[in-house]
């Protein structure tokens, strides 16, 4: 009785355990495979599957459900695009609504979307949710959009002379990191004292001689792309360097000098200047302006003695009611004219007034 009872629960789990296999193997399910990270370059164009199959079982509204996972898991995700009812709905913002669509019929078990154009900002993990009550599924695909490396730029260090270590550069402007740079000879082997730096591009030739010239190239590449760049290497003769420092010494004297000379010329030419403007200064110092000299009556007197006389006037003597020129400080330079000379009788009928003496400007003439 006991082993009959232990048999029938036995029977029981094992068809509960069926019942379930059989209910999730014919339930609504998420088909599509391939890699859970896709890695593309910006500017290039990314396909992202979801494929799902149904059951009978599945009588529901079929509902799609592409979102963005928010690295926050207190925050909701952002839905971008959704199918439902047959209808199709761009929820994204406007710049990638332009770039979103389905590639396939949502109502065929083909949920795949495509996003051309893309940009670093796009990096993130995106949903398909694919619900058919009582069905539901989902799968996740992580995106990563990098950066192709741009052209790099090769150029030389410390001269290529013969004896020398030459040191070759490349370095591109551009990239997502990890960026990884190599070094090959176009021709022939690598010299056997070449080192090179696969992180920093640098590219170190010791003892450098004839045999190492040629071209080099230099590739750099990242997960999503690759360029490089070429330097043609010379080799030179050791230059004079005793002489290259004489060279230089003489010419810094020479500057030295010519400064010198310079400051000299400047100099003259100020003092010289300088001395022309006190010259004129003293000259205007020493020139006194021409006093204005007022009529004297000597000078009135000789102008009257040497003035012809004429008929019908009467000359008298100038009285002496003007200062003496010896009392203001100057010497009377005319004393030979201070005798008078003799009055002239006229008629009563040709007699006039004598003339009135001004002391400004003398006897009128």
């Amino acid at each position: 009785m006991v082993k009959h009872r232990i048999d029938c629960q036995v029977s029981l789990v094992v068809l509960f355990a069926i019942v379930v296999c059989l209910d999730h193997a014919v339930a609504l399910q998420v088909t599509s495979t391939g890699p859970q990270t896709i890695k593309k370059a910006q500017g290039e164009n990314v396909i992202l599957g979801c494929t799902y199959s149904e059951s009978p079982s599945d009588v529901g509204q079929l509902d799609v459900e592409w979102s963005i996972v928010s690295p926050d898991m207190t925050q909701k995700d952002n839905l971008i695009l959704a199918y439902s009812g047959g209808q199709e709905y761009q929820l994204a913002s406007p710049d990638l609504k332009s770039r979103l669509k389905f590639v396939g019929d949502p109502s065929r078990g083909d949920a795949t979307i495509s996003i051309t154009s893309l940009r670093v900002s796009e990096t993130a993990t995106y949903q398909c949710k694919v619900k058919k009550p009582p069905g539901i599924d989902s799968r996740k695909i992580t995106l990563v959009v990098l950066v192709r490396p741009s052209v790099p730029k090769c150029w030389v260090e410390n001269g290529e002379e013969i004896g020398s270590t030459v040191s070759l550069h490349c370095k591109s402007s551009e990239g997502s990191i990890p960026l990884t740079y190599k070094w090959t000879r176009e021709t022939g082997s690598m010299p056997a004292t070449a080192t090179q730096n696969p992180q920093t591009g640098q590219l170190l030739i010791s003892n450098h001689s004839q045999s190492y010239t040629g071209s080099y190239i230099c590739e750099v590449n990242n997960e999503v792309g690759k360029e490089q760049c070429k330097y043609t290497l010379k080799a030179y003769n050791p230059t004079n360097k005793a002489g290259i420092i004489a060279g230089a010494v003489i010419g810094a004297l020479f500057l030295l000098l010519l400064l010198l000379l310079l400051i000299w010329l400047l100099i003259c030419c100020c003092q010289k200047r300088r001395y022309q403007r006190e010259t004129a200064n003293e000259i205007k110092e020493d020139a006194a302006a021409p006093e204005s000299r007022p009529a004297s009556r000597h000078s009135s007197y000789r102008s009257m003695t040497s003035y012809h006389t004429h008929h019908g006037i009467i000359y008298n003597s100038v009285r002496n009611n003007q200062p003496n020129r010896t009392q203001s400080g100057r010497s009377n330079t005319y004393t030979h004219h201070s005798q008078v000379p003799p009055q002239v009788s006229l008629p009563a009928s040709d007699y006039k007034p004598p003339l009135r003496y001004d002391s400004r400007y003398g006897y009128p003439v």
